[in-house]
């Protein structure tokens, strides 16, 4: 009896062990694959791409082998695979324990030697289990671009739009020479690649969005592409000079524009015409004692949109300054901040002043500001703000300002708004009070490049057509 109680036991052991550690092998198993397409957004040919990954799932109460995973392509495709730490191009009888998933990591790099213009690139991963066959499909937009790797200009330079251009490390223009960024150009930049400009810029953009220059940063998946700060901005410093900017589009900075002392000259330092400076995570527009002239530009949506201080020479004529808050910026501080002065380390160091906005929108919501413009004056130098046409968000009007025919606290009514959709049109609604409240200018045309009327222009940086 002692004998038969211990073989059954044994038998009892035996069966159970087997039936833990058997395969489901009916081609009806149960197995999920959590997506049947991996794409990939532009994918810069020397910078290869973000790893992408999906889960293949046994959903069965039994251990599951696949008899293979494998890249159609084969070792020439673009893409790369890993199988829970194969390296592929396949991976061949693997286990998934009962009600267990394996991750099969992706990643594309592009054939530096491509065309011009984008393309796709396609493959499929076959994914083979009892007889069946999935396939999950991958594809990509590869693109050839000019890669600079901490970038000198130490000669006049000029860019055209034949293929974009990828900064790596920095970008620097250096004393008295020039860097020239015809239309059509697309800038991309790298998280920790500031652009510095110790020389002069100029962006020769036109008005079709085809045509405009494009400053951003290098992440075009998701949801890299909306992110602020992914990207440091451009720095003119004291000797920059004779910057002008047409129809650039800025964005996803951590400071768009930032600019530092007085035009070593008769001009500006920066000249803006019809740009775009959006989504920049501290500013959009910086400037401490410098000379910026800004016509027809959105700024919006930015930590500080304008931030000028330290004093200064400034003219802002049919801008429109608005901010919301959203998924990316909460809209906490005011959209315009003008001072005559900076304090640092407990010092207050305070210089001349002059700055004129006309015909100018200054707009927030979502934040629960009730002065959109501040105006900070200290000490005895010389002070001149004045605020001509244009239409705001204060309730308590600055004290130390000029001004004339604003239009307060009246919502400018834009287009559409919707913040949970990243989606932002800031031309006016037919019934804005922003229409027909403007001052005659020399200014003709509006951001989209459309006619200004002679008689009494609309404010902001979009004329109602």
């Amino acid at each position: 009896m002692k004998t038969l109680g211990i073989l059954t036991i044994s038998i009892l052991f035996v069966f159970f062990s087997c039936k833990k550690e058997s395969f489901i092998t009916s081609p009806d198993a149960i197995v999920s694959i959590t997506t049947d397409t991996l794409k990939f957004d532009t994918v810069f040919v020397t910078s290869g791409s973000i790893t992408q990954s999906f889960k293949i799932i046994n959903e069965n109460n039994q251990k599951l082998r696949l008899s293979s995973i494998k890249l159609m392509g084969g070792n020439t495709s673009a893409f790369k695979i890993n199988v829970d730490g194969t390296v592929g191009p396949d991976a061949d009888n693997l286990e998934i324990n009962a009600n267990d998933s394996i991750y099969v990591f992706v990643q594309v790099n592009v054939n530096q030697s491509a065309g011009n213009l984008p393309f796709v690139i396609r493959d499929s991963i076959q994914v083979s289990f009892n007889g069946n066959k999935r396939f999950v499909q991958l594809e990509a937009w590869g693109q050839n671009a000019h890669f600079f790797v901490n970038k000198e200009i130490s000669s006049n330079e000029t860019w055209n739009n034949d293929l974009p251009y990828v900064i790596l490390g920095y970008l620097h223009v250096q004393q008295n020479k020039t860097l020239m960024i015809n239309k059509g150009c697309r800038i991309y930049i790298n998280a920790a690649a500031p652009i510095v400009i110790d020389g002069t810029l100029q962006v020769t953009g036109s008005k079709d969005s085809i045509d405009r220059v494009y400053f951003q940063g290098e992440r075009l998946d998701d949801p890299y592409k909306y992110f602020p700060a992914s990207w440091p901005g451009i720095f003119f410093n004291t000797n920059s000079s004779d910057n002008v900017l047409t129809y650039a589009v800025i964005k996803n900075s951590y400071q768009s524009i930032a600019a530092q002392d007085s035009s070593v000259n008769a001009n500006p330092k920066i000249v803006l015409n019809q740009c775009v400076i959006d989504n920049s995570y501290d500013a959009g527009i910086i400037s401490v004692n410098s000379s910026i002239q800004a016509t027809n530009c959105l700024i919006s949506n930015c930590g500080k949109n304008i931030y000028l201080l330290k004093g200064g020479n400034y003219q802002f004529t049919h801008c429109t300054v608005a901010s919301f808050s959203n998924n990316f910026i909460m809209h906490k501080n005011p959209v315009l901040t003008v001072a005559n002065y900076i304090t640092s380390n407990n010092v207050v160091s305070s210089s001349d002043l002059t700055a004129l906005f006309r015909n100018c929108i200054f707009w927030g919501d979502g934040g629960g500001l009730t002065d959109e413009v501040v105006v900070y004056k200290n000490g005895n130098t010389n002070f001149n703000v004045n605020f001509d046409y244009n239409l705001w968000k204060v309730q308590t009007v600055p004290s130390n300002i000029d001004s004339s025919h604003i239009t307060n606290n009246a919502d400018p009514l834009f287009d559409s708004i919707n913040t949970n959709k990243n989606y932002y049109n800031f031309r006016l609604k037919n019934n804005s009070p922003a229409i027909d409240h403007g001052k005659a200018t020399s200014v003709t045309i509006d951001l989209d490049g459309n006619i200004r009327p002679i008689g009494f222009p609309d404010l902001g940086c979009y004329e109602k057509q």
